[in-house]
């Protein structure tokens, strides 16, 4: 096939799942950028976030986010194609893509991690070996640089860790505390916090949860009575293997599913960051969004509205300690179908998403399959009526569409 044929046909290839071609400065770039710095700091942003700093998996988005933010900014300084998430300096014209990356991750996870610093400055130093020692490594650690500390002035007094409690009153169809532990609502600032691509957290409207007079509750009810219980189950095996496979970390889960789909794909270190920063700042803003109509409904979880009349029903697993209303596994997962969806087709993402619980792997082809298991699994776990579920995953794709419409496009 001549040359220039091949071109045209990669090119087609890659707008026709959503990407946008480089204009000809990131083409004229003298060496190709390993992309594989891109999915290796989302594997160290995983280890520092979630085992060595035990991040709640709410909180544990933004800061994806973050350091996903970072990368993008620097590599597509010095790539070009696309618009950048804030304006950053010209770059020199030798910056190293890698270098750059490698250093936005580390200065945010440094940033935000201090904890980490000594494991992370190993990995820093591991990453830039295989750069060449010069101006192309000394310009892109400089691009790094900028982009994380742009990202960092920019988040300053976002609303993390603000003094937040729910307190309400204990009625019928409001939250409380739930078995065994009745811990208060677990990071209840998130609803606050400053969104990373939405305007507000309360941007994208929502319903609400069934009022209990209705028949729309009842149904919930009676479906979540029957097939989320933990002893005397409506479930099939094959139902109840499917509830535990998303009892992971669903954040993590997507992580390696992302990681798993730019490396199969072969996209450059450019399309790799752009995927990943989509996925990431679609998912941070869906949970600070769900976070707050969690705060805002307060709506009671299966648990308690079953037991005003069964003492003895128990769900499949512990129910967490926040509102049913909107589910934060369905805000992530509509948000996350969404966007993989547009970067891949959302009915030919031949996506692979692996559960620690079950130790198995899961194929998808479409988005609607990842949207439709992600929404029957947490009900048939017992901890959430479906039209948490339900609202929730719309929720998830309203903020990935506004992502993707907003930021992160294609340069004009």
């Amino acid at each position: 096939m001549p040359v220039r044929l091949s071109r045209i046909l990669a090119i087609a290839s890659l707008t026709a799942v959503g990407f946008s071609v480089a204009p000809s400065h990131a083409e004229s770039q003298v060496t190709m950028a390993n992309p594989a710095v891109i999915t290796e700091w989302n594997t160290i942003a995983a280890r520092t976030i979630f085992t060595e700093n035990a991040t709640p998996i709410p909180a544990s988005g933004l800061y994806f986010g973050f350091v996903s933010i970072a990368v993008y900014d620097a590599v597509v300084t010095i790539k070009g194609g696309y618009e950048p998430y804030t304006k950053q300096p010209r770059p020199h014209p030798r910056a190293s893509s890698e270098a750059a990356a490698a250093t936005a991750a580390y200065r945010v996870l440094s940033h935000y991690f201090p904890a980490s610093g000594e494991k992370l400055s190993t990995d820093y130093a591991a990453s830039l070996a295989g750069i060449p020692p010069g101006a192309g490594l000394e310009q892109g650690k400089r691009v790094g640089e900028i982009a994380a500390a742009t990202l960092i002035r920019l988040r300053q007094n976002d609303g993390r860790d603000a003094n937040v409690s729910l307190d309400v009153a204990p009625n019928p169809g409001v939250w409380r505390p739930t078995p065994d532990a009745f811990a208060p609502m677990a990071v209840p600032w998130l609803g606050f916090v400053t969104p990373l691509a939405l305007r507000s957290p309360t941007q994208i409207r929502l319903p609400g949860p069934d009022a209990l007079h209705t028949k729309a509750y009842a149904r919930d009810l009676a479906e979540v009575k029957a097939y989320g219980a933990k002893e005397g189950s409506s479930r099939t095996a094959q139902q109840t293997e499917t509830a535990l496979f998303w009892n992971a970390n669903v954040v993590l889960q997507y992580q390696v599913a992302l990681r798993d789909q730019v490396t199969r794909r072969g996209l450059g270190i450019l399309h790799s960051a752009r995927a990943f920063v989509l996925l990431n700042t679609a998912t941070a803003d869906a949970l600070v969004s769900c976070w707050r109509a969690k705060y805002d409904y307060a709506y009671w979880r299966p648990i308690t509205a079953i037991r005003t009349t069964d003492a003895s029903w128990t769900p499949l697993v512990q129910t967490p300690p926040y509102p049913d209303y909107t589910s934060g596994h369905a805000c992530i997962s509509g948000a996350a179908s969404n966007t993989f969806g547009h970067l891949f087709g959302s009915r030919s993402l031949d996506l692979e998403v692996s559960s620690s619980v079950t130790s198995t792997v899961k194929h998808f082809r479409t988005a609607r399959e990842l949207d439709v298991e992600t929404m029957n699994a947490r009900i048939w776990l017992g901890i959430h009526f479906r039209k948490a579920m339900i609202d929730g995953n719309k929720l998830g794709h309203q903020v990935s569409d506004w992502t993707i419409r907003h930021h992160f496009r294609p340069a004009r």
